[in-house]
C-alpha cells in the first residue's frame, strides 16, 4: 500500500479499535473498548431529600469540595456515635453535589460492626470494577487496588465507604485520582487515613428545633402542635440522635390515632430500664427501639428476633421465609412491617437491612426469647435455603458436574426456580454476599457436611463469576469440614474444586500442590476417574507456569483414565486441553490433531457447548498456521453454538478470532464490528475475561 504505510514500534498500548495497514514490531498491546454499554454507577442509597439540623455540616462539606483538591484526590471522614446520622449526611451530601462527578458514584457497606465481621476490600473491588465493566479483576488485592487507581485515574467520581471499621480496610479503595472524593463514615476517627491527607468531620447531635421538624416530618405538624409538651419530652429523650427520633416517629405516625404522650411514657419507662448503660446516645436508641419493639404484632416480633440472629448482611423475602418456615409472600408483609416502624431499611428492591444499632437490639431480643435449639434451626433453615438454591444453579450452569450428596434436615424453604443460566448467575450475584457469613457460621455451629456442600454447591459462583477471596476460604473452610466427616469424595472435590481457585488467584505451586493431594486421594480410593481430575489439575497448573512439558503428561494421563474408565466426554475435554498446550508450544497442526477428533466425539455425545470450544480452537490453530481459508467455516460454526447456548464469553473470545481472520481478508470494517462486538460481549458477560482466549 504504497503511500499509506503505517508503523507502530515499542512498547506501545493502543486503547479502542484499531487497524494497522503496515508492520507492526515490538511488544504492542492492542486493547478494545465497547460503547458505554453500562449506566454510569449510580450506587448511593435511598438519602432523605434534605436533611434536618444539618446546615452547617454540609457547609463544611461544600468548603472542602470547593478548595483546591490534595495530589491524590480528596478524602473526607465523618466520625460521631452510631445513630448520629453519618450515613444520612454523606448520602444526601453526595446526591446534592452529584453534577460534580459526572463518571459514577459508588457505595459500599464496609459493616465495620456487623456479626459477620468486616467487608474484605477485595470483594469491595471487585463489585466497583465489575460496574466499571472491568474485565479481568485481580485475586490479589494489591493488583486489584492498583487496577482501581488506574481505571479511574482520570475519572471524576465519588465514593462513599460506610461503617468503616479500620483505616487499613479504606485505604486500598481510595481512588487516589485528584477529581475524585471519597467520603468515609466510621464511629471512631480512623486516624490512620492521616497520612492520606485526609480530612475528619465530627458529626454531632441535632438540636431540639431539628429533632422536632423530623418529628413533624413523620407524624405530622397538627400532632405536633396539639401536644407540644409530649413532643419535647420525645424530642428530649431521643437525646438528639436522629436515628432515635425516626424510630419513635415511625412508631406514633403507624398509630394516627394514639396520643404522642404514649410514646412519651413509654420512652421513658425504658430510658429508665437502660439507666445503667454509659452511651447517653446508644441509650436513646435502645429506648426507642424497645418502645417499638413491645407493640410490634407477635409475628412481626418473631421475625425481627430471628432476622438479629442470622449472619447474613442483608435479607430477601426467600431468606427471610426460610428462616422463619414461612413462604417469601407471607416473609414480605413482615418485612414490610418492620421497615414501617423504622427497624428495618431498603437499600435496593427486594432487599432489606438493620442499622447496626438495630441489628444489636433485634440480636439480643433473639437471644433471651427464642431457646437455644430455635435459634440454630433458624440459621440452619437459611443455611439450607442457599444451599438448596446454589445447586439449583449448578443443575442449570454445570448439568454435566458428578453430583455430592445435600443432606437437609428438612425439606429446604423457598428454593428459586431457574429457568437459564441468565436469571441463575443473577442470583448468584445478588447474593454473593451472603455466602461467606454463612459457611463461617456453619462452621461455628459444627455443621461440617454443611459447611462442604455448600462450598462444593457454590461452584458455578466461583466458575462464572470469579468470587476468587470466597472461594479460597470456602475450600479451605470445606475441606477441613470434609477431612472431618471421613467422607472421602467430599475431601477430594474440595481438593480439586480448592486447587481451582488457587489457580485464579494466580498461586499455581500452591494449586499442584492441592491437585497432588487430590492424585494420592483418588489412588487410594481406587477411583480413576477422580483421579484423572486431579491430573487434569495439574496439568492446568504446569500450563499456567509454562511448564508445558509436564502439562502435556499430566493431560495425557488423564485421556488415559479417562479412556480407561469409559468416560468419553472427559476425554475429549482432556484432548481439548492437549490441543491448547500444542498451541502453547506453536505447534498448530498437533492442536488441529487433537482438537478436531475432540469435536466429533463431543458431537456425538451432544454436547455442544464443548465441541463448539473445540472448534474456536481449531479456528485459532488455522489462523496461527496461516490458513485462513480453512479457519472461516469452523469459525462461523462455533460462533452460530455459541450464540444458540447463549455463551458470551466464548463467543466473545470466537469474535476476536473472526475480527483477525476478517483483518487477513482486508476487510477493516468487519473487523472493526467483530471487535467492538467482542467488546461489548466482554463488558456484559458475568464472568469477566480473565486472560486472552484459551489455546
Amino acid at each position: 500500500m504504497e503511500g499509506h504505510r503505517n508503523a507502530v514500534t515499542g512498547q506501545a498500548r493502543i486503547d479502542g479499535v484499531a487497524l494497522q495497514a503496515g508492520d507492526i514490531r515490538g511488544g504492542v498491546h492492542i486493547h478494545t473498548h465497547a460503547p458505554a454499554l453500562l449506566p454510569v454507577p449510580q450506587q448511593l442509597p435511598p438519602a432523605p431529600a434534605r436533611l434536618v439540623g444539618r446546615g452547617a455540616e454540609l457547609s463544611a462539606l461544600d468548603a472542602e469540595l470547593d478548595a483546591p483538591p490534595p495530589p491524590g484526590g480528596r478524602c473526607l471522614v465523618l466520625t460521631g456515635p452510631p445513630g448520629i446520622g453519618k450515613s444520612a449526611l454523606a448520602g444526601s451530601w453526595l446526591r446534592g453535589r452529584a453534577g460534580d462527578f459526572p463518571d459514577g458514584l459508588f457505595y459500599a457497606d464496609l459493616r465495620g460492626h456487623t456479626p459477620g465481621g468486616p467487608a474484605d476490600p477485595g470483594e469491595v473491588l471487585g463489585a466497583f470494577l465489575r460496574a466499571l465493566a472491568v474485565p479481568g479483576v485481580p485475586a490479589a488485592l494489591h493488583e486489584a487496588a492498583a487496577l482501581w487507581r488506574s481505571v479511574t485515574a482520570h475519572r471524576r467520581i465519588a465514593v462513599l465507604l460506610d461503617s468503616a471499621a479500620t483505616a487499613a480496610q479504606v485505604r486500598p479503595l481510595l481512588p487516589g485520582a485528584a477529581g475524585s472524593v471519597t467520603v468515609v463514615t466510621g464511629r471512631t476517627r480512623l486516624t490512620g487515613l492521616g497520612t492520606d491527607l485526609a480530612r475528619f468531620l465530627e458529626v454531632g447531635l441535632i438540636g431540639p428545633a431539628a429533632a422536632t421538624e423530623l418529628l413533624e416530618r413523620q407524624v405530622g405538624a397538627d400532632r405536633v402542635a396539639a401536644e407540644p409538651l409530649a413532643a419535647d419530652q420525645v424530642v428530649a429523650r431521643c437525646g438528639g440522635l436522629p436515628l432515635a427520633v425516626c424510630v419513635a416517629g415511625a412508631r406514633m405516625a403507624a398509630r394516627p390515632r394514639q396520643p404522642l404522650a404514649a410514646t412519651a411514657e413509654a420512652l421513658r419507662r425504658e430510658a429508665d430500664r437502660l439507666g445503667e448503660l454509659r452511651l447517653d446516645g446508644e441509650r436513646a436508641v435502645r429506648a426507642a427501639l424497645a418502645a417499638s419493639y413491645r407493640v410490634l404484632e407477635p409475628p412481626v416480633a418473631r421475625m425481627y428476633r430471628l432476622l438479629g440472629l442470622l449472619p447474613v448482611p442483608e435479607f430477601t423475602p426467600a431468606l427471610a421465609g426460610a428462616a422463619a418456615g414461612l413462604s417469601p409472600a407471607e416473609a414480605d408483609g413482615l418485612l414490610d412491617a418492620l421497615g414501617d416502624e423504622h427497624l428495618l431499611e431498603q437499600p435496593a428492591d427486594g432487599r432489606h437491612r438493620f442499622h447496626d444499632l438495630v441489628r444489636l437490639h433485634a440480636r439480643e431480643r433473639g437471644t433471651e426469647t427464642e431457646p437455644p435449639e430455635a435459634r440454630a434451626a433458624a440459621v440452619r433453615r437459611v443455611a439450607e435455603h442457599l444451599l438448596a438454591a446454589a445447586t439449583a444453579t449448578e443443575r442449570i450452569i454445570s448439568p454435566s458436574r458428578r453430583p455430592l450428596p445435600r443432606d437437609y434436615e428438612q425439606p429446604p424453604w423457598n428454593v428459586p426456580e431457574f429457568t437459564d443460566e441468565e436469571q441463575a448467575l443473577g442470583w448468584l450475584a445478588a447474593e454473593r454476599g451472603q455466602f461467606g457469613p454463612v459457611l463461617r457460621a456453619a462452621a461455628e455451629h459444627g455443621w461440617p457436611a454443611l459447611v462442604w456442600q455448600l462450598a462444593d454447591a457454590l461452584w458455578p459462583l466461583f466458575l462464572r463469576l470469579r468470587a476468587s477471596e470466597l472461594q479460597l476460604e470456602a475450600h479451605e473452610l470445606g475441606l477441613v469440614a470434609a477431612r472431618s466427616t471421613g467422607f472421602r469424595p467430599a475431601e477430594q472435590r474440595m481438593l480439586t474444586s480448592g486447587g481451582h481457585g488457587l489457580r485464579n488467584a494466580g498461586r499455581p505451586a500452591e494449586a499442584a500442590h492441592r491437585y497432588g493431594e487430590a492424585l494420592e486421594l483418588a489412588r487410594a480410593m481406587a477411583d480413576p476417574r477422580a483421579e484423572a481430575n486431579a491430573q487434569y489439575g495439574i496439568g492446568q497448573s504446569h500450563r499456567l507456569d509454562g511448564e508445558l512439558a509436564g502439562a502435556r503428561r499430566a493431560f495425557e494421563e488423564t485421556l488415559r483414565l479417562r479412556e480407561l474408565t469409559g468416560h468419553p466426554r472427559g476425554a475429549a475435554l482432556a484432548r481439548i486441553a492437549l490441543g491448547e498446550v500444542a498451541l502453547d508450544a506453536a505447534d498448530p497442526d498437533a492442536a488441529i490433531e487433537q482438537l478436531v477428533r475432540a469435536e466429533c466425539e463431543l458431537t456425538e455425545l451432544g454436547d455442544h457447548y464443548e465441541a463448539a470450544r473445540a472448534l474456536a480452537l481449531t479456528g485459532r490453530a488455522h489462523l496461527a498456521a496461516d490458513r485462513p481459508a480453512e479457519a472461516r467455516p469452523v469459525l462461523a460454526a462455533a460462533l452460530a453454538a455459541f450464540r444458540t447456548a447463549r455463551s458470551a464469553l466464548w463467543e466473545a473470545h470466537t469474535l476476536v478470532l473472526a475480527g483477525e481472520l476478517a483483518r487477513r481478508d482486508g476487510d477493516p470494517e468487519l473487523a472493526r464490528q467483530h471487535l467492538e462486538r467482542a467488546a461489548e460481549l466482554y463488558r456484559s458477560v458475568a464472568a469477566p475475561r480473565a486472560e486472552p482466549p484459551p489455546g
